[in-house]
């Protein structure tokens, strides 16, 4: 394993994104251990395509126009979707202390879905894991998993993190309607953003 693939690795994860983003929305609204399920699921969310970009899929995405466009068009609306999940009272980041493994279960579903339907996710993977391994390894395959293993690994610890400084941020939050409103339309726009600039891309 090597330190590139690791600094890379860890540059990519600490990078905002809508996992991230979701991640730290969960963990202000709900607290720590919410926004590890979030974590957890927009982790899991990265199987899919690690294991086609493993197995070749990914190719399929970038040669066919109309499967590519559907995925995309799917995640669109999936942010949108997110956008008004958060402005809307017990959304991802209602206020209620709903614990029951029911409530971590939809959490973690929705992190996960925000990965699953993003089809540029499975083009990343593609690019970026054949890189560290080496052009004379005769069965690349084991190498890939151990680096999309650890790459999801690198990803649940980071998005923890987020959801820690978030979750020690929500006092403060809560004490502060004003603060809380205003934080909820950013996320809000954030995501509406996001499925914006995901519609209009061309690949």
């Amino acid at each position: 394993m090597s330190t590139e693939f690791l600094i890379t690795a860890l540059i990519v994860c600490l990078l905002p994104g809508s996992g991230v983003l979701y991640t730290l929305a969960v963990g202000l609204g709900r607290g720590f251990r919410a926004s590890v399920a979030a974590a957890l699921g927009c982790t899991l969310g990265i199987i899919p395509s690690a294991l086609a970009s493993i197995v070749g899929l990914a190719a399929i995405f970038h040669a066919s126009a109309l499967a590519f466009q559907t995925l995309k068009y799917l995640g669109v609306a999936y942010l949108l979707h997110m956008a008004w999940s958060i402005l809307r009272s017990g959304g991802a980041m209602g206020l209620e202390a709903d614990r029951s493994p029911a409530s971590m279960a939809r959490i973690a579903t929705s992190g996960a879905l925000i990965n699953v339907l993003n089809p540029k996710l499975s083009l990343f993977f593609l690019a970026f894991l054949p890189q560290f391994v080496p052009l004379d390894t005769p069965n690349a395959t084991p190498t890939l998993l151990l680096h999309a293993a650890i790459f999801m690994a690198i990803t649940f610890i980071t998005f923890v993190g987020y959801g820690a400084c978030a979750a020690l941020a929500r006092d403060y939050v809560i004490s502060r309607p004003d603060v809380l409103k205003w934080i909820r339309r950013s996320f809000a726009a954030t995501f509406g953003l996001l499925g914006l600039r995901l519609a209009l891309s061309d690949r």
